[in-house]
Formats: C-alpha cells, structure tokens, sequence
C-alpha cells in the first residue's frame, strides 16, 4: 500500500500567511515567498511541481511512476 502524501500548501495561502505574520503588503510577501522557491533544493521540487511554475527556478527531472 502506498503512503498517502501530505498536500502543500498554495502559493496564495503561503502569500496571505507571511503578508499577515509580517504586517506588509501582499506584493512584498510574494516576493519573499518567489525568492524561497527560488532557492529550494531539488527533492522539494520533486515533492511539489509546482514550485517550476515560479519564474526563476531551474527545472529538475521529475522520475516517472
């Protein structure tokens, strides 16, 4: 039996957390949240996908099921 893996949390959700937890502007925490995903290794790339749909993060191969 596979193990059910944990769901990420989205990038808006992630914005509207630190913009809250900061006091700053959404934009501002966009752009924190786009320079972490950034410098993310690539088993977190692997683990949420989505994280290449940021503009520049460097593609990894993702391994086939």
């Amino acid at each position: 039996m596979a193990i059910k893996r944990k769901k990420v949390r989205g990038f808006k959700a992630n914005q509207k957390t630190i913009a809250r937890r900061q006091g700053i502007s959404k934009k501002r925490a966009s752009s924190i949240l786009a320079a972490g995903a950034r410098k993310v290794g690539a088993a977190a790339k692997r683990k949420n996908p989505r994280l290449m749909k940021v503009s520049g993060v460097k593609k990894v191969r993702l391994k086939k099921r």
